[in-house]
């Protein structure tokens, strides 16, 4: 096997996990609460940002993984 196949491979991989953190980022982060009709927000915005980059980083590593796969065919 390709040593640069298994590199993409890799990066495929790391691309998952990273935005599965990000996904669970987002969502630990952004709260919202009805009381007596009335909707109060609790959110995080700075941790919703890291969710977010997190997310443009699994994107990157990606199509990055993607790209190295199918270079090396």
């Amino acid at each position: 096997m390709n040593p640069s196949k298994i590199i993409g491979i890799i990066l495929i991989v790391i691309s998952l996990g990273v935005g599965y953190i990000g996904v669970n980022k987002i969502a630990d982060n952004t709260k919202e609460i009805n009381l007596l009709g009335l909707k109060i927000n609790a959110s995080n915005e700075s941790g919703k940002q890291q969710g977010y980059l997190y997310l443009g980083l699994g994107v990157i590593l990606l199509v990055g993984g993607i790209y190295t796969v199918n270079k090396s065919n």
